[in-house]
């Protein structure tokens, strides 16, 4: 592709909207939408608001997804049937699993179009500054054509293989994330009932060889109070099902994940579920 590909985001989100910032700010043409408008009318300044899928999609070159699951990803682009350009490509970014990647990868080959799956690793921060990593699996011929939208929203892309890849190793990636997390919560729960200063733990292991700075930011957040979302326990709880599920397919029985997924959907039972996943402190 000589020319800046035209991009339509579907999806403006934590995640979208930054995206779609970034993505206008390396010169590619944009339009956006979402099923609620008012998200993708703050927008207006960077990028063309469509009011329907149709428009959006309607002669772009590169199509993004980033919605919230398999059926919103599949409902959205069941509205582009019909609509797509011959030489589309799908750049399906939104965490939706092994199954839900084997579903949405037939549905493009009954839409007609190329798919790359390329979740991302970051949150809301990363993907404002444009510093997300992209986990990229798909066709060959996809990648020179998508390479500009991937450029303005990461600062890396890993190409695994073929489609489904990216998704396998996001799980991977995010059981680790969600083991560190609740990690943090119940160490800091346990200083606290063992009757002492919860961030006496932070300070503990802070700048050795047990801390990382995701271990601060979240412990520190949660001694805060402080859970302005940038990944939502919600989505949390979604994405360690998945991963549950992922691992039962292939008979592995993990150790940690079930305790993990226990303590995010008691989290999101008392209300927590809009929050950053860090409020799962909030139920220790």
């Amino acid at each position: 592709m000589t020319h800046q590909p035209t991009v339509a985001l579907l999806g403006i989100g934590t995640m979208g909207a930054g995206m779609a910032r970034n993505i206008a700010a390396a010169g590619l043409p944009l339009r956006v939408w979402n099923r609620t408008r008012e998200k993708a009318d703050a927008l207006a300044d960077v990028a063309t608001v469509a009011g329907t899928v149709k428009e959006a999609v309607s002669g772009a070159d590169v199509v993004v997804t980033m919605l919230y699951d398999a059926d919103s990803v599949a409902a959205t682009m069941e509205e582009a049937r019909g609509h797509l350009a011959d030489d589309a490509v799908w750049l399906q970014q939104s965490t939706v699993g092994v199954a839900g990647t084997e579903r949405l990868a037939e549905l493009a080959a009954d839409l007609g179009v190329a798919m790359v799956d390329a979740p991302v690793l970051g949150t809301r921060k990363p993907a404002e500054d444009g510093a997300l990593v992209v986990l990229a699996s798909g066709p060959e011929h996809t990648r020179d054509r998508v390479a500009p939208v991937l450029d303005a929203i990461g600062s890396k892309t890993l190409w695994i293989g073929e489609v489904g890849a990216g998704s396998r190793l996001k799980l991977a990636a995010n059981a680790w994330v969600f083991t560190v997390v609740e990690g943090v919560a119940e160490s800091l729960a346990l200083t606290r009932e063992l009757g002492l200063d919860p961030a006496l733990f932070l300070e503990t292991i802070k700048g050795g060889a047990l801390d990382a700075p995701y271990v601060q930011v979240k412990g520190g957040a949660m001694l805060e109070g402080s859970f302005d979302p940038a990944f939502a326990l919600g989505g949390a709880l979604k994405d360690a099902e998945l991963i549950l599920e992922a691992a039962g397919g292939v008979g592995l029985d993990l150790g940690l994940l079930p305790g993990i997924r226990a303590h995010f959907a008691r989290a999101v039972e008392a209300g927590h579920g809009d929050q950053d996943m860090a409020a799962t402190w909030l139920e220790h």
